[in-house]
């Protein structure tokens, strides 16, 4: 069966009900038969594309017939990392507005799409539009406006969409939410994430020439945390947000621009990129009030040279996990309520099932991400992350900016489940 007669008498009939709840639609394959292939298109084959390509393939029975990228370089590399595995060469689509024509194939049953930021919702609602269920690379909004465009489309049409939140499936994240479920560190009261990482000489400007990036324009243009959903992914699953609790309001503050001119000065004192006046602060902290009365602290720091962290820490009433320590502590079973004790024993005790089909990059989440996102295309299940969830992670950008540009002022957040927070279940890795 074709995946447009599959949608059109299949799905019209339950949309109704597909809006009417905030978990996952069903995802479709091209036939009857769970074990049958699952064909994939790539909607930008850049270097992030290409390494989630990689892992696609790992999969049996997983096929890359189309690939599309206005880079003629980077749609040769992500055409031979099909066909050095084998297949087909895959169909080339270069154009700006050719991921379209890519998207309106007849053969595909998804599309990864790994576009710059500013093309995540336009090109995820032409597939939803277009009956392809979506796996989207971080942030999948960057507007309130793309957010509940998000929304809107998704419940209309019933296609599946997907934020690809990677950090969400890490293993030891995934063995802390387990212990969380089995009330190791009692009731959740607060919870720290950051997203610490130096992209000035890589996403931002060119290590070589210090010329633009494609990330260059967002620092020029805007102040606010312009990465945040890494840092919320695991918090989010951590703390039942949108399953018995949500986000109220936050509050952001930013420091001034600092890094970026500095690094100019040190690397390439004579490029214009020196002089311009960047509107990006160094670092944006933002902290987050939920309807249940407990706070998230949420960092931005993409400029400054440092190593990479994530600083997760979740705080309980009879306990707390440090993901920088690697440590836990808890009242009545560690040496002592105000000890740490390394924190690996408990993540062997504590495998997520899930764990076992870690591969691939980033420690392994992104070959157990994807291996659950095929599973539940092929099973004719929710995909494992609720939309919902990756427009509320994605809001946070925009929702800084406002309250950067208020003076720091408390803001609002949207209720993108329009209530159903309250009765929602826990979905995420039952």
């Amino acid at each position: 069966m074709k995946r447009r007669s599959f949608l059109k008498t299949n799905l019209s009939a339950g949309i109704g009900a597909v809006a009417a709840s905030t978990i996952p639609a069903f995802a479709s394959i091209s036939g009857q038969n769970a074990t049958a292939p699952v064909r994939v298109g790539i909607v930008g084959s850049g270097n992030r594309a290409r390494g989630l390509m990689r892992t696609l393939l790992s999969i049996p029975n997983v096929l890359i017939p189309a690939v599309c990228d206005i880079n003629p370089a980077a749609i040769k590399a992500a055409q031979d990392i099909v066909t050095k595995k084998g297949q087909a060469k895959p169909d080339a689509y270069t154009g700006p507005e050719d991921y379209k024509k890519l998207m309106d194939r007849d053969d595909l049953d998804a599309v990864i799409i790994g576009s710059p930021w500013d093309l995540h919702t336009p090109m995820s609602v032409y597939a939803m539009k277009a009956g392809i269920t979506v796996g989207c690379e971080v942030p999948i909004a960057y507007t309130l406006e793309e957010c509940w465009e998000l929304i809107k489309t998704h419940e209309e049409t019933g296609t599946p969409c997907m934020m690809l939140e990677n950090w969400s499936f890490r293993p030891d994240n995934l063995a802390v939410l387990k212990m969380i479920r089995q009330g190791a560190l009692g009731t959740i009261t607060h919870g720290h994430c950051a997203y610490s990482h130096n992209c000035i000489n890589h996403w931002y400007f060119d290590s070589k020439t210090g010329n633009d990036r494609w990330g260059a324009k967002y620092l020029l243009e805007h102040n606010r945390a312009q990465y945040p959903t890494h840092q919320q992914g695991p918090m989010l699953s951590w703390m039942n947000i949108g399953c018995g609790d949500y986000y109220e309001s936050i509050t952001s503050t930013a420091t001034g621009c600092f890094s970026i001119n500095e690094y100019f000065q040190r690397h390439f004192p004579n490029h214009p990129n020196g002089k311009r006046k960047y509107a990006q602060g160094d670092i944006v902290t933002t902290v987050v009030k939920t309807k249940m009365g407990k706070s998230i602290v949420i960092n931005y720091d993409m400029q400054s040279p440092r190593p990479y962290d994530n600083r997760w820490e979740i705080q309980g009433t009879r306990g707390i996990y440090n993901e920088q320590r690697n440590a836990i502590s808890m009242e009545g079973k560690s040496r002592g309520s105000q000890k740490w004790e390394p924190f690996p024993p408990h993540q062997k005790k504590n495998q997520h099932r899930w764990a076992s089909s870690a591969s691939g990059g980033h420690g392994g989440a992104d070959g157990l991400m994807i291996n659950q996102f095929i599973k539940a295309i092929r099973e004719k299940k929710p995909l494992p992350l609720s939309l919902y969830d990756g427009v509320l992670m994605s809001s946070i950008g925009p929702l800084s900016e406002a309250s950067i540009a208020g003076g720091n002022q408390v803001v609002k957040v949207p209720d993108f489940t329009q209530g159903k927070w309250k009765t929602n279940q826990p979905y995420f890795a039952i």
